[in-house]
């Protein structure tokens, strides 16, 4: 069998996970033939581990060493675009951790530089293989309900305590991840957000910086969102709430999907309710809704999903997961959002990238973090 030659840049907890998934056979066009990481200890398990891979501890090395034509990039945020530019420019195919970047105009430059080299580039949005989330997107493109009217997500269970952000001194702080539950937690909702409704043209946002925590970053957000037909959503996260909510509804013209504790309740209406506004005598109308859950097909591969149609996708053509843009999409909704939550007003997608940098950049320099950039530590991967 023919099979991609995959380099793994970091092998923290996630890229670790992403050997392993390999190693089980879960990954079978995939062939792990190289890994790095600063780490000597991580090296050292690399080497114990991963028999027929070579283990660099200098990422540019594993790049140049021409074992593998393509590299996922398990690093920190900070370390996206850099390190996901010089594959390209090498010629390797790259398939990168969300986020994409920290700054909109960083995941841009990852995409030119995939263009000029005729590579893929693509994230590990593995939250799109949950059968749950594709019977949405399949019965919502469909056109069966209609325009929507009203989205809101409200995601906070992701209850973490101090100690998890004691844990670091890099975590929750501006220098070492650039953000926080929108950033560290989030980019899956968000990328899901904007794949079922459609990009935000427009946000007002409320980002509270350590509301709950003794922390640099946002842990509480209230976001209200404006979509290009009309249509309004409300988007809530936080790390504060216990035990949290993780509940997304959507508001269609023929009813309505709620999305809970693994299944999707669906409210379908006979008539378009735009219709019935309108021709309908009854002041009160409540009508009777068909009522049923949504049928999935029960498979939910995860990375393993990604890393194996990144691999088909580099042998026979086919479809990826997602696409370069997608990254860049969901960063700019989380850019928009900060920049929305620092500077108190609506902010239009995408936001200015020279703001949001400069803004950015002065939290930045009151950070306590100052030299954070490199693979030694890990963030929150769902």
């Amino acid at each position: 069998m023919e099979t991609i030659r995959l380099g793994i840049i970091g092998i923290g907890n996630m890229g670790s996970e992403h050997c392993r998934l390999i190693l089980s056979g879960k990954c079978p066009e995939i062939s792990l033939t190289a890994v790095a990481d600063p780490r000597e200890d991580r090296r050292a398990w690399a080497e114990k581990t991963l028999p027929g891979a070579q283990v660099f501890a200098d990422t540019q090395a594993l790049i140049d060493s021409g074992c593998c034509e393509a590299v996922l990039i398990a690093a920190p945020h900070y370390q996206h675009e850099p390190l996901a530019v010089a594959a390209l420019e090498a010629g390797l195919h790259v398939l990168c951790e969300k986020p994409a970047a920290v700054q909109a105009d960083r995941a841009e430059k990852m995409i030119r530089a995939a263009e000029k080299a005729g590579k893929t580039l693509t994230f590990m949005f593995n939250q799109r293989t949950n059968c749950v989330y594709r019977a949405m997107k399949h019965l919502l493109d469909s056109g069966e309900m209609g325009a929507i009217k009203r989205m809101s997500w409200i995601i906070t269970d992701w209850y973490r305590t101090q100690r998890y952000y004691d844990s670091g001194s890099w975590r929750a702080t501006w220098a070492g991840e650039g953000g926080g539950v929108l950033l560290n937690q989030c980019p899956h909702q968000l990328d899901l957000l904007i794949w079922l409704c459609g990009l935000p043209k427009a946000v007002a946002a409320r980002c509270s910086d350590g509301k709950w925590h003794h922390i640099e970053v946002e842990d509480d957000v209230s976001a209200l969102l404006e979509f290009e037909n009309g249509a309004t959503g409300v988007f809530v996260a936080s790390t504060g709430d216990l035990p949290g909510t993780n509940r997304l509804e959507i508001d269609c013209e023929k009813g309505k999907l709620v999305c809970e504790d693994g299944r999707v309740r669906v409210w379908r209406l006979g008539v378009n309710e735009r219709e019935i506004c309108f021709t309908s005598d009854d002041p009160w109308y409540r009508g009777e809704p068909e009522v049923y859950d949504l049928e999935t097909d029960g498979e939910n591969p995860q990375h393993y999903g990604v890393i194996n149609a990144f691999a088909a996708h580099l042998l026979r053509g086919e479809s990826l997961v997602a696409e370069k843009e997608d990254g860049l999409r969901a960063l700019q909704l989380s850019n928009a959002i900060h920049l929305s939550g620092w500077t108190g007003r609506r902010v239009e997608i995408p936001a200015d990238p020279a703001e949001f940098n400069e803004e950015l950049e002065k939290r930045i320099k009151k950070s306590r973090v100052r030299k954070t950039r490199d693979l030694t530590y890990e963030t929150d991967h769902s």
